[in-house]
Parts: C-alpha cells; sequence; structure tokens
C-alpha cells in the first residue's frame, strides 16, 4: 500500500460519534504490543516516548533520536504510523517542512502538532500557528495533521475553560484552512464543551481521554480518542509496585 493510501485509511478512521481508539506507545514493543491486541492505528506521545529514552518532555529528546524511534516503530507494525511531533523542532517555516519530510520518510502518515511555543511562554498567535501548519503541509501533501491547540490545557482553572470555546473555534477553522486534518483538544474536560467543538468545529475533533469515558466521547462526536502519557504512566506505577514488592 502507498503512503498516501495509508494516510487516506488512517483517515478513514476518524468518524465523528465512533472514534478510533489511540491508545498511545512509546516504541516498537509496545507498538507490537497494542497492535497485537486489536488497534486500529498506532500512535506515539511525546512525553512517554522521551521518558522511555531518558528525555524530558518538550522536544528534549534530539531529532535524529526522534526519527530514529519513528523508523523502529513504523518498521515494526503493518498499521499505520502517527508520531506526536510536538512543535516540529523548527519556528521558521522552511526548517519546519523540512522537518515534516524527515518524518514522513520514516514512513509515519500522521503526526500530531501543537501550537503551544515549545521552550517558551503561551501560544503562537492564530495567524502565526496557521502559517506554521501550512508549512507542515508543504512538508508533505499526504500526512495526516493532527492540529492541537494547548488553550484548555494551558488554562488550569476548568471554570474558566467555557471562555475559551470561541478562540478553539477560530483556531479550528484556521488550522483548516491551512491543511489540518483533526483537531485535538488536550486539557478539556467538560463533555458539553467537548460536545459545542464536536458539532461546530470543520475538523474532527480528537478528545484526551482524561475525565472522558470512551461512551461519552463518542456521545460528544468526537473522531479521535487518545490517552496521551496515560498508559506509560500506569506501566511505569506497575513496575515500581512490584519491585517494591520484591522480598
Amino acid at each position: 500500500m502507498s503512503y498516501a493510501d495509508r494516510a487516506k485509511t488512517f483517515a478513514a478512521l476518524h468518524q465523528p460519534g465512533a472514534p478510533v481508539v489511540i491508545y498511545n506507545i512509546w516504541d516498537a514493543g509496545s507498538a507490537r504490543v497494542i497492535a497485537a491486541a486489536g488497534a486500529q492505528a498506532i500512535a506515539s506521545g511525546s512525553h512517554p516516548l522521551a521518558a522511555a529514552q531518558g528525555y524530558d518532555d518538550g522536544e528534549k529528546i534530539p531529532l535524529e533520536r526522534l526519527l530514529q524511534t519513528a523508523k523502529q516503530i513504523v518498521d515494526s507494525t503493518d498499521l499505520p504510523v502517527s508520531i506526536d511531533f510536538e512543535g516540529g523542532y523548527a519556528s521558521a517555516p522552511e526548517e519546519l517542512s523540512q522537518n515534516v519530510a524527515r518524518l514522513a520518510e520514516t514512513g509515519a502518515i500522521g503526526l500530531n502538532f501543537e501550537d503551544q511555543i515549545v521552550g517558551g511562554a503561551g501560544l503562537y498567535d492564530i495567524k502565526t500557528q496557521q502559517a506554521r501548519v501550512a508549512a507542515v503541509r508543504a512538508g508533505h501533501k499526504d500526512i495526516f495533521i493532527n492540529a492541537r491547540t494547548d488553550l484548555f490545557l494551558k488554562e488550569q482553572d476548568v471554570d474558566k475553560h467555557d471562555a475559551l470555546v470561541g478562540e478553539a473555534l477560530e483556531r479550528a477553522a484556521a488550522y483548516n484552512e491551512a491543511g489540518a486534518n483533526c483537531f485535538f483538544v488536550p486539557g478539556l474536560r467538560n463533555r458539553d464543551l467537548l460536545a459545542k467543538l464536536c458539532a461546530e468545529s470543520p475538523l474532527p475533533v480528537n478528545a484526551f481521554m482524561r475525565g472522558f469515558s470512551l461512551e461519552q466521547a463518542r456521545d460528544a462526536g468526537a473522531a479521535r480518542a487518545s490517552y496521551g502519557p496515560i498508559p506509560h504512566a500506569k506501566l511505569m506505577a506497575v513496575l515500581e509496585e512490584h519491585f517494591k514488592a520484591l522480598d
């Protein structure tokens, strides 16, 4: 199957109300386990992938190491693979496009791309991030772009999330125009707000599964349900527990 066909197959899994379940992995071994368990697609999380190799999150793992790991994951499974690419390891559009092209060369047919300023403060303004999403699209015409907004993640007071929905929808529209395929809203835990975004976003919505059940994500109209660092954190807790229980 060609790269374009694999990307289309992955895109077709994103159906509002019947979300593709992404139980995020961090290396080839964890990808194989999830694939064997019946997953429809594989996607890494930036935090667990970095942590598994001794790095902190936030593009601390070197780009070359990330690309090497992405290739290992892709080679370990026949399922479509998406990689959390954080902020793309670049600010300038030309360099960003080049980095995305290199990611596509690993065989990964999708990526997460966030609007927070990695290593800085706050988010890119909408116009700037729209141009950055366009640069990602220029990096590869077929790659699936899961455009992430950190609006809700940055605001710890969930009572203020309602006031952020308007800007979130503006960002969804701008990222859609720039060529994104999906809109990721980590940090959002209110089911009514998730349903509103799913109903009004021009892009299918990726729900982060902290605070939601799969049934609730389906009912809200999510097209993708991802678990981020949760699987890795749970397994590391079990590992610690087992060690402490040794005689």
